[in-house]
């Protein structure tokens, strides 16, 4: 087994140990990120439904420009435009699934946009 494959698998374990606990309602749903070496993804899902609300990801063409620099800032700006499309769609509280990431670096880069933005979590 390489290396990579046993940092997957106990992220896999990670994300299975957290979603015992998180589940997204309508009136709270879960808002789950990702992170690819270069992207940013996120989604905020009800899961009594099986729906995804909101998704949004580094790649929209409304986020970037040449003023965002490094990944944090670039993670920062995917929470506020995510708490902007949620508000537009009712979503004003939602439960953080992190993703079997650390809150550390571009997750909490993200979470303190999304705050921003005005999302309650």
């Amino acid at each position: 087994m390489a290396k990579t494959d046993s940092k997957v698998v106990a992220r896999i374990k990670r994300i299975k140990r957290i979603r015992k606990k998180i589940t997204g309602t309508s009136d709270r749903p879960r808002m789950r990120v990702y992170k690819s070496a270069k992207q940013f993804y996120a989604q905020v899902i009800d899961d009594s439904k099986g729906h995804t609300l909101v998704a949004i990801s580094s790649l929209d063409k409304s986020i970037g420009g040449e003023d965002i620099k490094g990944k944090c800032a670039l993670a920062h700006e995917v929470g506020k435009l995510l708490a902007e499309k949620a508000k537009s769609a009712g979503i004003e509280k939602v439960v953080l699934d992190r993703g079997g990431y650390i809150y550390h670096g571009r997750v909490k880069a993200f979470s303190e946009g999304a705050r921003e933005g005005g999302l309650v979590f």
